[in-house]
């Protein structure tokens, strides 16, 4: 059974298992789903400040602390138990690509390459882990969500916003990807 977990899971099983949680949810009553709003959950309950913005009953979302939680600690449990020990898999005409930016090092999840503390103080770390990471920040508040919770939850309601987010999260994705990735690389 370990080794069966320890293995990606395939589109036809996991796929589902992310499609269950939304009639999961619409069962228990809840019609909202998303990793970024716990954090204004978070800072409602431990900074209760005169800021309308944090002025609401959070305690009607602690399921969503309760499952950032579960997928911490999943994540946890992941590692230390589950983690495969061998090297990332990367199809050799990317490796071959990846070569060409110093990106050589499959060991981790991440490329030690580019995201390590020594990197962070280059331009090309700066760029991808501080300012991107700002830019995710912002995004996910500028479109009320993150991809998780407009993807898979407000377009699964219909919501018309969330198709709009969902279209432009790939549309930026794919800028990202294609033209200023390899631009960042290259520093």
């Amino acid at each position: 059974m370990i080794e069966f977990l320890r293995e990606p899971w395939p589109w036809y099983i996991a796929g589902p298992l992310i499609g269950l949680t939304v009639p999961a949810l619409l069962i228990i009553g809840n019609k909202s789903f998303g990793i970024s709003s716990s954090l204004r959950h978070i800072c409602a309950s431990c900074f209760p400040a005169n800021i309308p913005f944090f002025k609401y009953d959070w305690k009607k979302e602690v399921w969503n602390l309760f499952f950032v939680f579960g997928i911490l600690l999943g994540g946890f449990i992941a590692m230390r138990l589950l983690s495969n020990p061998n090297p990332v898999e990367v199809n050799p005409k990317l490796a071959e690509e990846l070569a060409t930016y110093g990106i050589t090092n499959y060991n981790n999840l991440v490329p030690e390459d580019i995201m390590n503390w020594k990197s962070l103080f280059t331009m090309r770390g700066f760029l991808l882990m501080v300012l991107g990471g700002f830019f995710v920040g912002f995004g996910t508040r500028y479109a009320g969500g993150c991809t998780s919770g407009h993807a898979i939850m407000g377009l699964s309601n219909l919501q018309f916003p969330s198709l709009i987010a969902t279209i432009c999260f790939m549309i930026g994705g794919f800028i990202m990807a294609n033209l200023i990735l390899p631009v960042i690389l290259s520093l």
